[in-house]
């Protein structure tokens, strides 16, 4: 079977009308694998909302990253967002953009106003987008990671991503490290993977969207 075969599709993913994230007004924020560059526009988001009846509002650009680098990056088009929004979530990707082109972690910083963030850095970006967004929306916040690939810049992101978390008290879902999604075979890998970044339908909608469903249930109910 391929992994963007129809019977992986949003409209054949069965609803839950029991679902607890129904209705939910949730933020995401991302690039490629948010948007859903190897599965036709489909990512986790859309089986959020076909499964789940979550009210999505998705601003995810392929090849962005999370410092400030020009008008697609993540700061710049969170900016656009409407700030009127009642989110009951607002959930980020840790661009795997910004670990190809190895660009500098920096240190995140000892102040919580927004303007001492040097968003130049990862770090400094990523305090940017928690503060802001907790500033904006007033909900809880979380950033993703990706499921495991060979890039050691990733995984220092992901690392420095905890030691911000505790400082800003946000919320990782870290597929990377987590054993159960580490533990598939190749044929499912095969299935599921359109490369080392990009899940294809049937990565998104069984293997990605339990752990999503899992993680944004845990977030609303702290």
């Amino acid at each position: 079977m391929n992994g963007n075969d129809n019977i992986y599709s949003v409209e054949l993913t069965k609803t839950n009308a029991d679902s607890i994230l129904k209705g939910k007004k949730i933020i995401f924020l991302g690039s490629s694998v948010t948007y859903g560059s190897k599965s036709d526009g489909e990512s986790f988001v859309e089986y959020l909302e076909k499964a789940d009846g979550i009210i999505p509002y998705k601003e995810a650009v392929s090849g962005t990253t999370l410092i400030d680098n020009g008008d697609s990056s993540y700061i710049s088009r969170m900016k656009k967002i409407n700030t009127a929004l009642k989110a009951d979530a607002f959930i980020c990707q840790l661009s795997t953009n910004d670990a190809k082109k190895e660009l500098p972690l920096g240190e995140f910083s000892e102040s919580y106003d927004i303007k001492d963030f040097d968003t130049s850095k990862i770090a400094g970006a990523i305090e940017y987008i928690i503060t802001y967004a907790k500033n904006t929306w007033h909900c809880p916040v979380m950033f993703y990671t990706g499921t495991k690939f060979e890039n050691d810049h990733y995984e220092k992101m992901i690392n420095l991503l905890y030691e911000i978390s505790e400082k800003h008290n946000i919320f990782i879902l870290d597929m990377w490290n987590d054993e159960e999604m580490n533990a598939v075979s190749e044929k499912e890998y095969e299935l599921y993977m359109a490369d080392g970044v990009h899940p294809k339908k049937a990565g998104y909608k069984l293997w990605w969207l339990p752990k999503f469903e899992e993680a944004i249930i845990n977030i609303l109910r702290k």
